[in-house]
């Protein structure tokens, strides 16, 4: 039941249409590296999330089946993301959370609001502008050498620019396999990396997206101990902008959040 509401909301309600002719000038985001054009070739269409302006999915944490849809608006990167017992939101100004600051037990209300937006949406998202990506030296991940790149952005790019990314490439597929990263937002000097696994993609209007994502702590180049798994469903990726109000915080029974 729960799928079939959600995307009848998607389709219903969240994406109005625009009569404004469109911008025939080519997008900036568009000219990459070669080596990173062929793993975003890899991935279907990579124009299209260049082009978009909404995207939604359906998330489940299988390790509690805690489940969330998640809204972003893509030239904004406004968000909003709908679970149980809570809902978040990016209005543009602010992160909110209703009803209450209590209602979310993690530790950072603006560290989790678009953290796996951010993971589901790579390597598309590292098309941003401020982002750069080379290839560089293989890195092993359980015994197995994959072809490595590295990410790094521009200073003031996103409220951890000194995140380290490693996209690895799946030597059969050609498609991302793993990313190995570190989280600075809580500690700027924090080094050490994570695994996240991408697995069982699935075509989603052109472009594929994981169906499965699994995190393992990272250690002398092999996984440890499983952090998180979730998993994706009903993915919209649209060229018609979201509807600002969804964003937006309630006026009862909110409160902005760090």
């Amino acid at each position: 039941m729960r799928t079939i509401s959600f995307s009848l909301v998607i389709i219903a309600l969240l994406f109005t249409f625009s009569c404004e002719q469109k911008d025939t000038t080519p997008d900036p985001r568009l000219d990459q590296p070669e080596d990173f054009k062929k793993l975003l070739d890899a991935h279907g269409d990579w124009s299209k999330w260049v082009n978009a302006k909404g995207f939604s999915y359906a998330m489940v944490h299988e390790t509690n089946l805690a489940w969330e849809n998640h809204y972003i608006s893509l030239p904004d990167r406004k968000v909003r993301i709908d679970a149980d017992a809570w809902q978040i939101g990016n209005d543009g100004e602010k992160v909110w959370i209703s009803p209450n600051r209590q209602a979310f037990q993690g530790n950072s209300v603006r560290f989790y609001h678009n953290l796996y937006f951010y993971f589901f949406s790579i390597p598309y998202i590292f098309t941003d502008p401020g982002v750069s990506v080379k290839k560089t030296e293989n890195k092993l991940v359980n015994g197995i050498s994959y072809e490595a790149f590295e990410v790094s952005f521009e200073e003031n790019v996103g409220s951890s620019p000194n995140d380290i990314y490693f996209m690895l490439v799946d030597p059969e597929t050609g498609k991302l396999a793993w990313v190995l990263y570190s989280v600075t937002f809580f500690d700027k000097n924090n080094t050490k990396l994570n695994a996240l696994k991408y697995e069982d993609y699935r075509d989603a209007g052109g472009l594929i997206f994981p169906r499965i994502m699994t995190g393992y702590q990272f250690e002398n180049d092999s996984t440890k101990r499983l952090s998180y798994q979730v998993t994706f469903s009903d993915v919209f990726l649209v060229e018609k902008a979201m509807d600002a109000a969804l964003f937006a915080m309630p006026e009862k029974n909110a409160v902005a959040a760090n």
